[in-house]
């Protein structure tokens, strides 16, 4: 049974999700949610929040393994910087624990539980329920991201060993 983490970063909002694949080969959600900073703290200390809480997770948990999304180019170079430094943390926290780590694009993790590269967040969200088998989908939309990200990984780890 492995337990993975997917982590959907950003300084405001960090989704995670842990999601562990059974031996049977089905996937059951552990535990999901948001790591949330305050706007009016500065950019270092919010950093410092997201790690902190990050390794409280990790130390909680014990993921074998952990997957982040991939930096996309956003067209606010503002918003992109922060999502990068808040992934060099996340980076930082998984090296620093340990834990194998793998990046997917938002295309690849739309591609693997959609089953289609451009499918919409709500597609997505629906096929992160169904996986799951989960009463609703799961909110926040950055929690739901984690999930899908987890989900990519471990099915592509799978895949990968045959």
């Amino acid at each position: 049974m492995t337990l993975a983490l997917g982590i959907d970063p950003g300084t405001a909002t960090t989704g995670y999700g842990l999601v562990r694949l059974m031996p049977d080969g089905e996937l059951v959600a552990v535990s999901f949610g948001v790591i949330t900073t305050p706007k009016t703290d500065s950019a270092s200390a919010r950093l410092e929040i997201l790690y902190n809480e990050l390794n409280k997770l990790l130390k909680k948990f014990k993921p074998e393994t952990a997957a982040v999304e991939k930096l996309f180019f956003a067209r606010n170079v503002t918003t992109g910087i922060a999502v990068g430094q808040a992934r060099g943390v996340v980076l930082l926290a998984l090296e620093k624990a340990g834990i194998e780590i793998c990046e997917y694009s938002p295309n690849e993790v739309k591609q693997a539980v959609a089953g289609y590269g451009h499918a919409e967040k709500r597609q997505v969200q629906e096929m992160v329920r169904t996986l799951l088998q989960l009463d609703k989908i799961p909110k926040p939309d950055d929690a739901a991201d984690a999930l899908a990200i987890a989900i990519t990984h471990l099915n592509t780890a799978r895949y990968d060993s045959m």
